[in-house]
């Protein structure tokens, strides 16, 4: 069978632990058999990222914003434990907050529905989007440990000399500090992707945060979606049939329990981490849902919504068998190959991508999954697979629809 072509490469990012692995066996056996794959190659693996003093995560963003589409690992963010297990040199960042805030996008994530696997909330019949922010909050915070007795101040400096204070606190002992912010450009960026995703998707958008206590800070979210609302994307909403509205966090996430599915949910930063994995867990798995983060300038980067699968990694290392789910990183390739195809006008590849995407849920629905899945799945009679039998049983489904 002749290899389907590439004309433009995708950034690919390495990195670490189970996926690293998983990562390695999907090219040989999903990939590089049937397309002639075209990669520029960044190693973000944790070594790798100590040894280039972490050079190497910008340099795969500027690439990405080069080529417009990315396709990554799911890598380590060092706590110090891990620094003393990989003898780092010093704490890095999340290499996915160092690209979120290069690219200043937005991240959607959507559950992979597959026949067999039920959501553990009855009501939902329809998958349910969030669109989370990508850029500031927490992941780019100043964090201070505060010794003793003081006084903590909040100060800004305009640029003519002009200074604003606030007291966050006084101290009467030790204790902590964090200062977190955004940007207008940045949110209003958010807001117009969410519109611009939901509009193009025919679902009402939800927007939830906590304005209520977070008067200033989460009440300039709110205050940017409204007026991009208004002044760009009312009149098509309506004309589609769909709504937006906003409302406190703790009350989106009552709606969402009692609702049927079947819009974007559009969240701050840390809220659209949190609830993402819920919201994954909820319809499956960990492992089944998608991640694209998609900035505004029109770049793509795909990635797995989990992390390095640390257990089943030390397993590995002991030569011990591990059943490790693989569909989410299958996809991440799989949406990385599709939009890359879409871009080049390279039909055979975007085809490519979704004959990938069907021949690993006919898999499942066969009764071929991993063990996560088939402690939940409601289908008789289940093969469970190890980590490297479920990429190949996907490779001979694949084959086969290639060939026919």
């Amino acid at each position: 069978m002749k290899k389907i072509s590439m004309t433009t490469p995708l950034v690919e990012m390495d990195g670490d632990e189970m996926t690293r692995i998983l990562w390695q066996w999907i090219k040989e056996d999903l990939l590089l058999p049937f397309v002639d794959l075209k990669t520029e190659y960044y190693d973000l693996g944790l070594p790798h990222r100590d040894e280039t003093d972490d050079r190497v995560t910008y340099e795969a963003a500027e690439a990405t914003k080069k080529y417009g589409v990315a396709v990554k690992c799911a890598t380590i963010t060092p706590n110090r434990a891990r620094m003393e297990e990989y003898h780092l040199k010093r704490l890095y960042p999340s290499p996915n907050a160092t690209f979120r805030a290069a690219l200043d996008g937005t991240v959607f994530r959507a559950p992979i529905l597959v026949k067999g696997i039920s959501p553990v909330v009855s009501g939902w019949k329809k998958p349910i989007t969030i669109a989370r922010h990508a850029y500031g909050d927490i992941y780019k915070n100043v964090e201070i440990s505060v010794p003793g007795k003081g006084t903590a101040k909040l100060v800004f400096t305009a640029e003519d000399g002009t200074v604003t204070e606030k007291t966050v606190f006084t101290f009467d002992g030790p204790g902590i500090l964090q200062g977190v912010h955004n940007t207008d450009a940045s949110i209003r960026n958010f807001a117009k992707s969410c519109f611009s995703y939901a509009l193009a998707a025919g679902q009402d958008l939800w927007f939830s945060a906590k304005d209520t206590i977070s008067k200033t800070y989460d009440g300039r979210f709110r205050e940017i979606f409204e007026q991009v609302y208004e002044e760009g994307y009312k009149e098509a909403f309506a004309e589609k049939g769909i709504t937006y509205f906003y409302t406190l966090i703790d009350d989106a996430i009552a709606r969402i329990m009692k609702s049927e599915g079947g819009f974007v949910w559009a969240c701050k930063n840390y809220d659209g981490d949190v609830f993402s994995d819920m919201l994954s867990s909820a319809f499956g798995s960990l492992a089944m849902m998608t991640s694209v983060l998609v900035s505004p300038d029109g770049n793509f980067e795909y990635e797995a919504a989990h992390g390095t699968v640390q257990r089943h990694y030390y397993k590995y290392l002991k030569g011990e068998t591990t059943s490790t789910n693989s569909v989410a990183t299958i996809f991440a390739w799989s949406g990385a190959l599709r939009k890359r195809g879409q871009l080049d006008g390279n039909a055979d590849l975007a085809r490519f991508a979704d004959l990938l995407e069907k021949a690993t849920l006919d898999t499942i629905e066969k009764g071929e999954m991993t063990g996560d899945l088939a402690r939940i799945t409601s289908l008789p009679d289940v093969t469970v697979l190890d980590s490297q039998a479920f990429i190949q049983a996907v490779a001979k489904n694949l084959a086969d629809m290639l060939a026919s």
